[in-house]
């Protein structure tokens, strides 16, 4: 069932649902695939026959096939345009933000920052009673200094 040349389907890890080729058989457990990374985003790596899928499709490859070889592959049998993936079109770069906006928006962050309001509190005053100064005034009881004499 897993043979060089069979299209599978990655059911797991990082590259789960995206098309691939056994490019070569490791042993019983596994494989090699390829995409290529330029058609289908699959990297060629070790995988698991266990997280693969195979299709009915198969393509006529030689095993250790490089990625062009697969892709000429391709195009012989038509196997893309049944499957439905294309090559995968550029990403249009984006033009950075203004550097001018960014400090302006700095500025304000430093304003803030140096505007702390700072709000003291003042302690409140205690009023003792005139019965307990007296009690206090009782029970402390005077201090006496003792020369030592040498």
């Amino acid at each position: 069932m897993f043979e060089v040349g069979r299209i599978c389907l990655k059911t797991a890890g990082r590259e789960a649902g995206k098309y691939c080729v056994i490019v070569k058989k490791m042993d019983e457990n596994f494989v090699m695939v390829t995409g290529p990374k330029s058609l289908t985003r699959v990297k060629r790596r070790r995988c698991n026959i266990n997280h693969l899928e195979p299709l009915t499709e198969k393509i006529k490859i030689k095993s250790d096939a490089s990625d062009a070889e697969v892709l000429k592959a391709y195009k012989v049998d038509s196997v893309s345009e049944r499957l439905g993936f294309e090559k995968p079109k550029k990403a249009k770069k984006v033009e950075p933000e203004k550097p001018k906006e960014k400090k302006v928006e700095k500025k304000v962050k430093k304003e803030k920052k140096e505007k702390p309001k700072k709000v003291e509190k003042k302690p409140k005053k205690v009023k003792k009673t005139e019965k307990k100064k007296a009690k206090e005034k009782k029970t402390k009881k005077p201090e006496k200094r003792a020369k030592k004499k040498k």
